[in-house]
């Protein structure tokens, strides 16, 4: 056995927002040296864009329906999150001096419900971890002889070796943030698969009227369920000039997406009332006064918005007087969708690199010794705390396929 103490190994992580902290903060907590390459001029520019309107970083649901807003990737994302639970994630947050409180729909923030003091805290601790953070260094992938090859934003060329290296790219909705998908070249002619990317968690076009989208563009739709197929989700949407956008709209974004890609235009319903049942709200519209108009019927019995009693008239044709007809309508008013938003408009993006073009630690198998996390992988997730908690556990992930394939190396040359 050799007594030469092994050279002391140095990881590059690429890429500075959750996964990427994520990552370079777990592996240096082993202390092993680590450098974080992010080419924007700041750190977390995509996870501060995301706290704008409250950090939602996960949500309290159950493991079974947590687990299942992950789609088609659910088996592969169940070891992830099993490495870092949203109950585990609720703690780092604590131990960062960010308090947590769940919301009323179950959603988790910090207390203070921005990104900037959670993230200036999470700098503090990687300082302390001696982890090094170079700024405005965009990748390009490697040279023959294996280094990573950067350029700065004042043109000069570095390349840096490493000993493992951590891609955390983000994927191709925010290119204004970073997230512009430049690293697919790079991926590609190493042979890595890429699916192609396309918008996910966004909004609709529809083909509103005139006098529709004139009055209500802004306004809300509260209290609803949206329908597509078998699947039914309630919540809010934001009626737009262009057509909708909300929460409850972008958990369907891949149904949607795959009907679109087989026809030119796809039709949702929208319940207006999802707590009343049909026959209830039939009984109550039968109720008419003498000289009651039928806007004035709705919203007395229903206590319908103006904004919902004006969608029951985009329809085709006109609105039915019949209480039963009129109550099967606001049960299932029909929206012609044209499209989904475009990819630069989305929230997130699907596809990325192929899950098969890596092992189980998250390793590529093309390129040994390189490991992926966040958005750059084919997975997707709604919005609602299910996203930021997929980085956060594959950043967790992708850091302890370092740290194992490191002590396999450090072994190796113990012997």
């Amino acid at each position: 056995m050799s007594t030469q103490k092994p050279e002391p190994k140095h990881i590059a992580v690429i890429g500075g927002g959750p996964a990427g902290l994520m990552a370079a903060e777990t592996i240096a907590a082993e202390g092993i040296a680590v450098s974080v390459f992010e080419k924007m001029p700041t750190l977390g520019r995509k996870f501060l864009m995301a706290g704008r309107g409250g950090l939602n970083l996960t949500h309290i649901e159950g493991q079974a329906p947590f687990m299942a807003r992950y789609g088609e990737a659910e088996a592969w994302m169940a070891p992830r999150l099993a490495m870092f639970t949203p109950g585990r994630l609720r703690e780092w947050c604590e131990d960062l001096g960010q308090r947590t409180f769940v919301g009323s729909s179950g959603r988790i923030f910090p207390t203070c419900m921005k990104a900037s003091p959670l993230l200036r805290a999470w700098r503090a601790r990687l300082d302390e971890q001696d982890v090094q953070i170079y700024l405005r260094h965009t990748w390009h992938g490697w040279d023959e002889a294996g280094s990573l090859c950067f350029t700065r934003d004042n043109g000069e060329e570095l390349k840096i070796e490493a000993d493992a290296v951590v891609l955390a790219l983000g994927g191709a909705s925010w290119p204004k943030l970073g997230a512009d998908a430049a690293w697919v070249d790079a991926m590609e002619t190493s042979g890595v698969e890429v699916k192609p990317f396309q918008p996910s968690n966004c909004g609709v076009n529809i083909a509103w009227s005139d006098v529709f989208k004139e009055r209500f563009a802004g306004t809300p739709l509260k209290g609803i369920a949206l329908g597509f197929g078998d699947k039914k989700v309630k919540g809010e949407a934001m009626i737009t000039d262009y057509g909708l956008e909300g929460g409850a709209l972008y958990s369907l974004s891949p149904a949607l997406r795959a009907s679109l890609a087989g026809s030119e235009r796809t039709t949702l319903t929208i319940d207006l009332r999802p707590e009343q049942k049909q026959d209830v709200i039939a009984a109550r519209l039968a109720k008419v006064r003498k000289g009651e108009s039928l806007s004035n019927r709705l919203k007395k019995a229903l206590k319908l918005s103006p904004a919902a009693i004006s969608l029951l008239r985009e329809g085709p044709g006109e609105m039915p007087h019949d209480a039963g007809e009129l109550a099967a309508l606001i049960k299932s008013v029909p929206v012609t969708i044209d499209s989904q938003r475009p990819l630069d408009r989305a929230i997130s993006s699907a596809g990325g690199v192929a899950l098969d073009a890596m092992d189980a630690n998250q390793m590529l198998l093309a390129r040994p010794g390189v490991f992926l996390a966040g958005e750059m992988l084919d997975w997707e997730a709604p919005t609602g705390g299910y996203l930021l908690q997929g980085c956060f556990s594959s950043g967790v992930g992708a850091a302890n396929g370092v740290i194992e394939w490191i002590s396999e190396d450090v072994s190796e040359e113990d012997h």
